[in-house]
Order: C-alpha cells, then structure tokens, then sequence
C-alpha cells in the first residue's frame, strides 16, 4: 500500500449511505463523504460493502502439516480474511514453527496452542497422556504471549482413543496455569457429549457445535441438550468451525428454532477442504447462514465484532479514525449457489457473498 491510500464509495451493512476511508501508513486518517476523498493510489469500492477485517476464529495454518494443513495468506488474506486462528495445529514442539512464518505473512494470526506437545504431527494427538506436558505448554505460552490467545483440545474418540475426558481435565489445569481460555473440538463419542461440556467454563469455545455427529448437542428430536443450555448459560462461546466433517445443515436448523445461536462463525479450514469442499472460503460458510434465514448484519458480525470481543481486542472489530486499518471488502451477489454441508447434503442459495478485497498490516489485497 502506497503512504496514502483511499477506499472509495463503500458502505456497511448497517448504513446504505457510501463514504471514503482514507488511509496513510497503514493507519485510517478520514473517512468522509463517498468520492471526495483525493488520493493516487486508491480502489473504487462502487456497490461493494466494507466492514472491519473478517476474523477466522478456526483454521489450521501450517504448510507442511497433512492432512491438517495450509498457508497462511491462502486462507487469509487471498480469501479476504484480515485475521486467521490457527485452531492447535502446533503443540509446544512446533509452535516456534508458526510463529517464523508468521513474521512471513500479510494475513494477522493468532493461535489456540495444542494441550498435546506434539500437536497435529499425528491426529491422535491425545492418546497418550504423557503428550499432555504442563511445563512445555507454559514455557511456550511465556515465549510466544502476542500469538498464543488459547488452549486447544480436541476431544473426540479418534483422537482421545482410551483416555476418554481426562485429557480435558489436564485441559482445564493448564487452563488454569495459563491463565488462557480453552478451545474443545467436540465429535465422536466417547466421552459423552455431556462430561465434555460440564468442564467448560466462560469463555472458553465449543468449536463444531452444529456437527451431525450421534454425539452432538441435540437430541434425537432436535431439542437442545440440558447440558448445552447449560453450558451456554455459564458464558461458554458457541463457534461454527465447518470444517470437512462437523457441519450439518439439519443440526444447524434445529439450532436456530431453538434460538441457539453462533457467536462466531469459522471455516476449519485447511488445503484439502480449501480445493475439494465442503469448506471452500469463509465466504462460502458466511453465505450456509444467510441461507438459513439470518442476516447479513448477524453474519457479518459474528467475523467480525463477535470475534474481536472474544479476543479482546475491539480494534479488529470496528472501522475508527485512529487505528490500524483491517478491513474487508466484499459483494452480495444474486444468483443460485449450491452449498454443501459435511453430511454431503447440498441446498440451493439465491445469493451469496463474495470477497472483494482486504486491507491488513499495511496492504491491500484483492480477491
């Protein structure tokens, strides 16, 4: 990005009236009246909605990782996301690893450091107890505090194998030394669904919450749990977290007539659900909830406000003269897209978004 950059004639989802936002040396200066901001460098932004830069609370950013695997901008930046969490790809071992090509890349990361010290280096990381190393996690956390946001534990039967819920309760005491949220990938039982979830406390993140699994959070009926009411009355974060196995359109469906809402939407992103589906782009998930009935503004938010609250960093979630300038630029086009959950189950939308640009760090990238 050149010193001085301008965004022409964009608007938000909440106001229909376009402005200017200025910008110099990463930072927003002005945002004004749409066209009478002046400037060399700049992108016409005609029809096109902004909003703080988009917040992928669950992907997993590490190249060489397989299957488990990506990088960094390919599900970033060049996806029109500003700031990616990397969702325990590395352990203790590895996560010195993330961090150099962090210093690398133009996409914002963060990360949920992996209970297990070797993370995702096999993908039964957790069963073998003795993978679950206090002092390595601590010293990792001391070492990398600006990347390191949370704890990752993934509790479901193939990764957990025999040691059903005692790799949470190791969780929940690193937990506590971090003094770090956690983050539990649910699936498969067991452990039982309801032994999962009565060891999370506020703020910590049931990710793959509308999963189709026959341990998930609904009953046979489509009732939510006792358990998950609960959990969510305790402050416990529901977070989407696609991925290729644990969204289901049905699920999804019982949970907003019972009014059990996302706080965050996310991919799970990685190469293989990236290029073959069901994922494919935060875009391509934003657009599963609007064809379920939200809105724009309720899908917008949960990337963005929602994500930067959960953080703790509400400058990622707000368009301010005065801060650094993470920014998404994005379309919502007419026109028939099949979507498809990880059941294989494919339903029809008759709009969808689309991801224009982003502006992060100093750049600014078109998609």
């Amino acid at each position: 990005m050149e010193q001085r950059f301008v965004l022409h004639n964009v608007q938000t989802v909440h106001d229909d009236k376009p402005f200017d936002i200025v910008m110099e040396n990463g930072f927003i200066t002005e945002i004004t009246e749409a066209n009478k901001a002046s400037g060399t460098n700049s992108f016409d932004g005609t029809g096109l909605y902004v909003s703080s830069g988009w917040i992928d609370m669950h992907v997993h950013a590490v190249a060489k990782l397989d299957p488990y695997g990506d990088a960094i901008d390919e599900i970033g930046v060049k996806q029109g996301v500003a700031t990616i969490i990397d969702a325990g790809s590395c352990g203790a071992d590895t996560i010195g690893d993330l961090a150099s090509e962090v210093a690398k890349s133009k996409t914002n990361v963060f990360a949920f450091l992996n209970i297990s010290h070797i993370g995702l280096q096999r993908i039964d990381e957790l069963s073998h107890l003795a993978w679950i190393d206090a002092e390595k996690a601590q010293k990792a956390v001391c070492t990398y505090p600006d990347l390191i946001i949370g704890l990752k534990a993934r509790i479901s039967k193939s990764v957990v194998k025999d040691n059903g819920v005692e790799p949470l309760r190791l969780a929940r005491e690193l937990s506590k030394l971090a003094s770090l949220p956690l983050m539990v990938h649910i699936g498969s039982g067991p452990p039982p669904i309801e032994k999962v979830l009565e060891l999370l406390q506020k703020d910590d993140i049931i990710t793959h919450y509308l999963n189709g699994k026959a341990n998930n959070l609904f009953d046979s009926a489509g009732e939510p749990i006792p358990a998950l009411l609960e959990a969510i009355d305790r402050g416990v974060h529901l977070d989407v977290g696609h991925g290729t196995a644990s969204f289901s359109f049905l699920v999804a469906e019982y949970a907003k007539k019972h009014g059990i809402k996302f706080d965050t939407i996310s991919t799970d992103i990685y190469r293989g659900n990236r290029i073959d589906g069901p994922v494919y782009s935060l875009a391509n998930v934003m657009t599963k909830f609007l064809y379920l009935g939200y809105s724009l503004q309720e899908v917008v938010y949960a990337v963005t406000d929602q994500a930067a609250a959960w953080l703790h960093r509400p400058e990622l979630g707000r368009i301010q003269v005065g801060d650094a300038a993470h920014l998404t630029l994005f379309a919502v086009q007419q026109g028939a897209m099949s979507l498809t959950d990880s059941e294989g189950e494919v339903r029809v939308a008759d709009r969808y978004i689309e991801a224009r640009g982003v502006v992060v760090n100093g750049s600014f990238v078109t998609c």
